[in-house]
């Protein structure tokens, strides 16, 4: 079976035990890692109720479990006008119910029993997450059924809450890597929703109303888009019994009405002088993957090598990455970063980074040398060592039962399934030299990337060296 054909049950069925068990067999690189996984990783078993909402669970050994329900809407969900609400009703959300009828109120009642509660909103999920003892599980589903079915979102809390948002909102722009990465957004995805921002402009922050709120609520929070998902010492026909008696009620409504991405990827760019700053914030990037792509890992690997680096890491040539040897050795940055971003059907991968505006240029050059180095000339040396560098990044996001519970539910709502450990280890075994070589040149080479920076942006260099960048560096 070559990684092909196990790319093509990504998003449809889980590989079974047999099947992982002779393939590891028979390919002898792989070894015990696999075999001991099989052994040892908790089935994730999965309910669907009547009114579609998706129970997942991972029992393990243990005192404590965490739940959450996971909702598959978020700011693309909105539109000009109403752009912020689904980050505004995660904030009202917790302000009292008919039941539990104040903020103080809910607050007491979970540090009563030792839990924490906790809530995001991205711009394609929004999530609501508690972690409790397990006699709790119960007191945990009915408080998260209570605020997600009867919060009151009271006219003069909501009048209240504007002022906490615009002054998240101050917060939030007083982060350079936070206003790098809207811009990088706005600018890459210019005519569609994931172009906006989550918290909306201050004109629809001040207009919001508890209508608003309402209308997007039971427009999106109905049950074929949500996922209640639980790991830890949770027991999965219990769970199943009290989410059916706490949120049978909620309507089953329609699958995501996902807005049609108008525009995928667009190469442009956002400059935004500053010379009070002392360093250039930026970010160069490319359009990238889709969550169920399956070329995924692959480009998490290439991540991995590409790499992080900052100035109180210590060390040299004896980094990992080539990247971070040379920023490292020749002084060209504060740091800077690789990300993957990935939405339902496009992505965003590129580079993030800090300098001075003397070093500026030629840390843009060498991130986009290494592009090319790797879409060139990547070794099996490198990829090997990369890979385990990767496995065991990965392995370490099931250390926890809130990052295993994190990962059901978001798996859950991207892939309509829950890839098992020793999956993703196989995936990841699987990518050779030739399919990084391969990702990266169709993703990384002679492209026209979207880039965005902010402070003395004067020697930063213009788009079309930065676009020239991408195709003339052969090695």
């Amino acid at each position: 079976m070559s990684f092909r054909n196990i790319s093509r049950l990504f998003n449809t069925k889980s590989l079974t035990t047999q099947t992982l068990r002779s393939y590891s067999s028979s390919r002898g690189e792989i070894g015990p890692l696999n075999t001991d996984f099989l052994a040892k990783t908790p089935e994730t078993k999965v309910t669907t109720l009547p009114n579609g909402i998706r129970v997942a669970t991972e029992q393990s050994f243990g005192e404590t479990a965490s739940i959450g329900v996971w909702v598959d809407s978020g700011s693309v969900y909105e539109n000009d006008q109403n752009n912020g609400v689904a980050h505004f009703l995660e904030h009202m959300i917790f302000k009292g119910t008919e039941k539990r009828t104040s903020p103080t109120h809910i607050e007491t009642e979970i540090e009563n029993m030792g839990g924490s509660l906790n809530a995001f909103t991205s711009r394609e999920h929004s999530a609501y997450y508690m972690k409790v003892l397990k006699e709790n599980i119960p007191n945990a589903v009915d408080i998260l059924s209570d605020i997600l079915q009867n919060s009151k979102f009271d006219q003069k809390l909501i009048d209240t809450e504007r002022h906490v948002i615009l002054s998240e909102m101050q917060y939030v722009q007083s982060k350079q890597d936070e206003v790098i990465f809207d811009q990088l957004h706005a600018a890459a995805f210019q005519g569609s929703a994931l172009g906006r921002t989550i918290l909306g402009p201050v004109e629809n922050i001040n207009k919001i109303s508890r209508d608003d709120i309402k209308n997007f609520m039971a427009q999106n929070y109905t049950g074929q888009r949500l996922v209640i998902a639980a790991a830890g010492a949770v027991n999965h026909d219990k769970l199943v019994a009290a989410v059916k008696e706490k949120f049978g009620s909620i309507q089953a409504g329609q699958p995501s009405p996902r807005p049609q991405i108008t525009n995928d990827f667009v190469g442009s760019e956002i400059r935004v002088r500053d010379d009070s700053l002392p360093n250039i914030h930026f970010s160069v990037a490319v359009r990238g993957l889709s969550w169920d792509d399956p070329d995924y890992y692959t480009l998490e690997l290439i991540q991995t090598m590409i790499g992080n680096w900052n100035n109180t890491i210590s060390g040299g040539k004896n980094l990992i990455s080539n990247l971070a040897e040379v920023v490292a050795t020749e002084g060209l940055a504060e740091s800077y970063s690789t990300f993957l971003t990935c939405y339902q059907d496009t992505g965003l991968f590129g580079n993030y980074g800090i300098s001075t505006p003397d070093k500026v240029d030629d840390l843009v050059a060498e991130m986009l040398k290494e592009w090319q180095r790797i879409a060139n000339s990547a070794t099996e040396t490198e990829v090997e060592r990369n890979k385990q560098k990767l496995l065991a990044s990965t392995l370490m996001q099931y250390d926890g039962t809130s990052k295993i519970c994190e990962r059901i539910g978001l798996q859950m709502l991207t892939l309509g399934r829950r890839l098992t450990p020793q999956e993703i280890c196989l995936r990841i075994q699987e990518i050779s030299a030739k399919d990084v070589r391969r990702v990266a040149a169709q993703l990384l080479t002679d492209v026209s990337p979207a880039i965005t920076c902010v402070g003395p942006t004067d020697n930063f260099p213009e788009y079309n060296f930065v676009r020239g960048w991408t195709y003339w560096n052969r090695l």
